[in-house]
């Protein structure tokens, strides 16, 4: 007998290693279907309960829709389809999509292996569109084959359109915009994909307002949403109060955000272009006052906070998995007392299984940086110095080059009661306070971001208002003539880009050799 038992517990142990690599974030575990990872349940109430940090000017933590609630929605997994540029599109390629069927997504019960799931987290990155976008409306179908529609844009590398995809389902071919992909996925000038990355990078190559479609904004607009929202159709009302509603703060006195209602498709575009050309878009929660910048989800795994004001605490992949959810079909608007969406708004009624979620998070996790063209010679190795006897250290702390800490936005101190999960650092960089004080992202608190991967991104500070690193470490850019590089207002030409004034007071060729250090992260 003690012989069976130890071969027992050695079987045990040998499976338990073959499962090691599906970490979970200790909260209670569900699986839609049989699988042999240990898939943390995504939308669990004992996690969501302390998951937000709270509102600055609320404190309070945004609430959530009940796991009983976002269990009960219907559960969607279908393939789909990239849409060529007019002239791009393989022969029979149209045709073809009219007879394949639907086709699931993700197949977790053929799923064996950590790598099988990440090649499957891979396509849920790649396919994955955004549900409560899909049309059948012939005349949308028609304009994403027109020529007429990609004037003035580019296609991808491949041919394809970077943010439209076709979805065969039961009841003919629909239309919908990429999901993941549509603002995580980055093309180098010499074309190399980078997944993870944000979309839009500077200079001379592939801008986000070059490759984007043309048909974003009116199948949003046929569909009742605004750019950057989560999964809500919008009711009756103006366009201005859609606007209203995906940015108003109602507890802050003055604020900026009744302008939006009375804001017009037009200007509001404008708004959406700066941002974009900041490397941002106003995503919903936030602002299109305050940019925000897209972040790189490369290195996310490290990271103890999601979002640029710390919005959510990432405690392991089953909080990733919750933030895509939250996200994409899950989001609320409820803060305290205020609910800010109309009654004739209609939330989602899909999700992606817990399974494609997982796979997800999985793959995001595998990501890694594209090889880095810049050495670490004598100039940069002058620069490493240069960094570490500014004390830069202190905040941008190696190998990850980030303490996973948190500052003050300037001119907010925190409450007493602030969570212990918290990181605060009782300092302040000095940044524009408008994102994390002025918005319903808006926590108090900006996160000390990594410097790891600051030669591919591109856009610096929160709000990407400054482009390149030689704009970062200008101490031009604190002059009221300065002409930002990244994102400024609609109409803005010249304005200071201030606060992280760290290492503008180095001599030129110092702050050039710390320029080159950052370069080789």
């Amino acid at each position: 007998m003690p012989g069976r038992i130890a071969r027992l517990f050695t079987v045990a142990l040998l499976a338990l290693a073959a499962t090691a690599a599906f970490k979970d974030d200790g909260r209670a575990q569900r699986a839609e279907s049989s699988t042999t990872a240990r898939i943390p349940q995504t939308w669990d109430d004992a996690a969501l309960a302390e998951w937000a940090t709270p509102v600055a000017g609320l404190n309070v933590r945004p609430t959530h829709i009940s796991a009983k609630e976002y269990y009960s929605l219907t559960v969607e997994n279908l393939r789909t389809y990239p849409v060529y540029f007019p002239g791009r599109e393989p022969d029979g390629y149209w045709e073809r999509l009219q007879h394949v069927g639907p086709k699931p997504l993700i197949q977790p019960e053929k799923l064996k292996t950590e790598a099988e799931w990440i090649e499957a987290g891979q396509r849920v990155f790649e396919e994955a569109d955004s549900l409560h976008l899909r049309t059948f409306a012939p005349e949308l179908i028609a304009r994403a084959r027109d020529p007429k529609t990609f004037q003035g844009r580019q296609p991808l590398p491949d041919g394809t359109v970077a943010d439209l995809r076709w979805i065969p389902t039961k009841n003919g071919i629909a239309l919908s915009l990429s999901n993941c992909r549509n603002c995580h996925l980055q093309y180098l000038p010499d074309g190399a994909r980078v997944p993870g990355a944000p979309s839009f990078p500077p200079g001379e190559g592939r801008s986000g307002l070059r490759v984007r479609s043309g048909l974003t904004r009116p199948l949003q607009t046929a569909m009742r949403s605004v750019t950057g929202a989560p999964p809500f159709q919008m009711g009756a009302e103006s366009f201005g109060v859609w606007l209203y509603q995906a940015y108003g703060v109602p507890w802050i006195r003055g604020d900026v955000h009744e302008r939006t209602k009375t804001m017009s498709e037009t200007e509001y575009n404008a708004w959406i272009d700066s941002a974009v050309r900041g490397g941002g878009v106003p995503r919903w929660n936030g602002s299109p006052y305050y940019s925000a910048k897209m972040p790189d989800l490369i290195g996310i795994k490290d990271r103890k906070y999601i979002d640029h004001t710390a919005t959510h605490l990432h405690r392991g992949i089953g909080d990733l998995m919750r933030y895509a959810a939250l996200v994409s079909f899950a989001e609320t608007t409820d803060f305290g007392q205020y609910h800010v969406i109309s009654p004739a708004t209609k939330k989602a009624q899909a999700r992606l299984p817990d399974e494609a979620l997982y796979a997800l998070a999985l793959y995001i996790y595998s990501l890694k940086p594209p090889p880095n063209p810049n050495p670490l010679d004598e100039k940069a190795q002058a620069g490493e110095k240069i960094f570490a006897r500014e004390g830069c250290t202190m905040c941008h702390t190696p190998p990850l080059y980030t303490s996973n800490k948190l500052t003050l936005a300037e001119g907010f101190t925190p409450p007493k009661d602030a969570p212990a999960t918290l990181d605060i650092l009782s300092i302040s960089v000095g940044t524009d306070p408008g994102l994390a004080l002025g918005t319903r992202k808006g926590t108090g608190y900006y996160k000390v971001p990594s410097l790891k991967g600051v030669w591919y991104r591109g856009h610096y500070l929160h709000d990407g208002s400054v482009a390149s690193l030689e704009e970062m470490f200008d101490p031009d850019r604190l002059t009221d003539t300065h002409v930002p590089g990244g994102w400024s207002p609609p109409g803005v030409k010249t304005r200071a880009i201030k606060g992280h004034e760290f290492g503008l007071k180095l001599p030129a060729d110092e702050r050039q050799a710390l320029v080159a250090f950052l370069k080789t992260l």
